[in-house]
């Protein structure tokens, strides 16, 4: 099967994607959390063999290729959670997998996605768009791209973490709070649980989900964009198959600066004995600082645990 045309992304997929998944992977913690007097609930997917959510899309997406298209090996573009779930899922089907990676991603995630077995192609950030860096490779290469959130197949991948809280909740969540870059997940989710009120979380200066949402259209980062320590949430910009999902379905977004992420971290680390990365921390920090409500049905996604060692222990032990 050759997918040359983009198709939407559908619930039905995303239900096919959960059954595929389950069939390799168990199902990640849905945790107990209290938080300011409140119960409400955590879905822990830095447990994941990568430590992110990212392998349920690339698992999709490449058990998904025809042969053909798998002989041909994959091209993806991610800082680092997507590189390992490409990587990953590539190793176990004997897929090449190249992924263009930024030169100033953490180490611990360059290092994970070669001893996966992919190679890595650097650009540097800012001053090289990433996706052109990766057209030129799928050209040269005749390869598939895997695009770490604006294709329909990992779209539907990671929105089977939703099947998945529903099943754990024993009913669909009341709301997704959900760390955002450039809305793949956010817009999974809102396929997986329709009724659920879908909350994307940025990193400040970097909210282009959110102002793109609010604009009707796509709006990208400025080129003087704050710097953030949530390096899995930066792409310049979404994508118009991810807002045709989210357009009507998602609230308003909120932004969160690195004192909240890095304080949400912690709180992690203390209440819930897990390594939370900056990316996979912002939700959580945005209903620590009560910027979003919460009630006993609402899932805070924490999607990545992927740290160098030497930034978690300053974090941590930063009061």
């Amino acid at each position: 099967m050759i997918h040359e045309t983009i198709r939407k992304p559908t619930r039905e997929g995303v239900l096919r994607a959960a059954a595929k998944i389950a069939e390799i992977l168990p199902p990640t913690p849905l945790l107990p959390l209290e938080i300011g007097g409140t119960r409400l609930w955590a879905k822990a997917e830095v447990l994941q063999p990568i430590g992110a959510f990212k392998i349920r899309g690339a698992w999709h997406r490449l058990s998904d290729l025809g042969e053909k298209e798998r002989a041909r090996g994959v091209v993806a573009v991610s800082s680092g959670n997507h590189a390992q779930g490409v990587a990953w899922a590539a190793r176990r089907l004997g897929i090449a997998a190249v992924i263009v990676m930024p030169r100033d991603a953490p180490k611990v995630k360059l290092e994970a996605t070669r001893a996966l077995g992919a190679e890595i192609v650097l650009y540097d950030r800012p001053g090289e768009d990433r996706d052109e860096v990766a057209a030129r490779e799928v050209e040269r290469r005749g390869a598939v791209l895997v695009h770490a959130f604006a294709d329909p197949w990992v779209i539907e991948g990671q929105g089977s973490a939703g099947i998945e809280i529903t099943v754990q909740l024993g009913r669909e969540p009341s709301r997704l709070v959900v760390p955002c870059g450039g809305g793949g997940l956010s817009a999974g989710l809102a396929l997986a649980c329709p009724s659920a009120q879908i909350v994307p979380i940025e990193p400040v200066g970097w909210d282009m989900v959110r102002q793109s949402l609010a604009a009707g259209e796509i709006v990208h980062a400025a080129p003087d964009a704050p710097k953030t320590i949530c390096d899995a949430l930066q792409p310049s910009a979404t994508k118009p198959i991810n807002l045709d999902v989210l357009r009507g379905r998602s609230e308003a977004g909120v932004a969160m600066t690195d004192e909240e992420v890095r304080a949400a971290q912690r709180f992690a680390f203390a209440r819930l004995k897990l390594v939370v990365e900056p990316g996979g921390a912002a939700a959580l920090a945005a209903v620590l600082a009560e910027k979003v409500p919460a009630d006993g049905d609402t899932v805070i996604m924490l999607t990545g645990g992927n740290c160098d060692p030497e930034s978690f222990a300053a974090t941590i032990g930063t009061t």
